[in-house]
C-alpha cells in the first residue's frame, strides 16, 4: 500500500524513537500530513513563518486523535518527523510565499484500524486540525499584540487595501492534531485550532481560558469608554459625562471602536481654536453625531 513517501532506513530510525521495541516498515502504515500554514484561515488568523519553524519542533512525537477529544482510545497515529516547506510559486493573500508544516505520521497495522487506513488512502479521512498554544496574536495592520493592547482593527476588514488578520507568533507548546470534518485553512486542506493558555486540559482549564478572555475583553472595552468620554469634550455638541457613560455601556467592543473612530475624526476636523476643553459649545440641533 502506498505510504505517500519512502520509509527508508533514516526515516525508520526516526520512527523507532517512539516505539518500545523496534518495528519494521512492513508493520507500520505511514502517511504525510499538512498540519498548518501561513495562509489566512476562516478565523482571520495565520501563523508566521517563524511560528511554523518552532511548531516543526514541537509537533514531533505528538499524537493524532479525532475531533480534539483527548480520551486515550481516540489515539490513532503519531508524528515522527516534521519540517517547514515552501511553495515559491504560490503566494498567500498577504503576499508571502506559501509556507506550510509538513509532517510524517505512523500507525501500527492492525485489524482494528484497517478501515481507517483505507479511508485515509481513499481521501475520506483527510482534513486535520492542530491544537497548540501561542504567546502573541499580532494585528497585521498596526502590529499591536491583541492580548495586551487591543487596537480595534477588525479581522476580515480591509484598511487602505490591506486585509486585517491576526498573526500567530511564539508557539509555546503543541498538544495534539486531530482528524476533523470541516477545514478552516482551506488552502492547505487542513484545519487549525489553538489555545493561548499553557498546557493542560479539562473543564478547569476551559473555565480559566474563558475567564481570561472575558477579563481582556472587559479591560479593552473600559479603555475605549474612557477615550470616548475624553473625546466627547472635544466635539460638538458636548454631551454630559453620564449621558456618554449610559450610551457606551450598551455597546459591544466593535461598536465602541467605531464610535471612538468617528469621534476622533470629528475632533480632528474642528478648527484648532475650537477644540479646547472649555470652549463655548456651538448651537445644538440634535445628537446624531453620537449615534453609531
Amino acid at each position: 500500500m502506498n505510504n505517500g513517501f519512502i520509509l527508508d532506513e533514516a526515516a525508520l530510525e526516526k520512527l523507532n524513537r517512539f516505539t518500545r521495541t523496534p518495528v519494521t516498515a512492513e508493520e507500520v502504515y505511514t502517511f504525510p500530513v499538512v498540519l498548518c500554514d501561513n495562509e489566512t484561515d476562516r478565523d482571520g488568523e495565520r501563523f508566521s513563518v517563524a511560528a511554523l519553524e518552532k511548531l516543526s519542533q514541537l509537533f514531533v512525537g505528538r499524537t493524532g486523535i479525532f475531533d480534539h477529544d483527548p480520551r486515550g482510545e481516540n489515539q490513532t497515529a503519531r508524528i515522527f518527523d516534521c519540517e517547514v516547506r515552501e511553495d515559491p510559486e504560490r503566494i498567500t493573500s498577504c503576499g508571502e510565499p506559501y509556507t506550510f508544516l509538513y509532517a510524517k505520521a505512523y500507525m501500527m497495522r492492525t485489524e482494528s484500524n484497517r478501515d481507517l487506513i483505507r479511508e485515509i488512502e481513499g481521501g475520506i479521512k483527510k482534513e486535520v486540525s492542530v491544537s497548540c498554544s501561542v504567546g502573541r496574536r499580532i494585528c497585521s495592520i498596526c502590529g499591536s499584540d491583541r492580548s495586551e493592547n487591543p487596537c480595534g482593527h477588525i479581522k476580515g476588514r480591509h484598511y487602505e487595501g490591506r486585509l486585517c488578520c491576526d498573526i500567530l507568533e511564539e508557539p509555546g507548546d503543541a498538544y495534539e492534531w486531530s482528524f476533523v470534518a470541516v477545514p478552516a485553512q482551506t488552502g492547505a486542506g487542513v484545519t487549525k485550532r489553538f489555545s493561548e493558555q499553557p498546557s493542560g486540559s479539562g473543564e478547569a482549564e476551559l473555565r480559566k481560558s474563558l475567564a481570561e478572555a472575558d477579563r481582556i475583553s472587559g479591560k479593552a472595552c473600559d479603555l475605549l469608554r474612557r477615550e470616548i468620554i475624553s473625546l466627547s469634550f472635544m466635539t460638538r455638541p458636548i454631551m454630559a459625562v453620564e449621558t456618554v457613560k449610559a450610551l457606551t455601556e450598551r455597546l459591544s467592543f466593535d461598536e465602541l471602536a467605531s464610535l471612538r473612530d468617528k469621534l476622533r475624526a470629528q475632533a480632528l476636523a474642528l478648527p484648532e481654536e475650537d477644540t479646547g476643553l472649555f470652549a463655548a459649545p456651538a448651537p445644538q440641533e440634535s445628537n446624531h453625531s453620537f449615534k453609531c
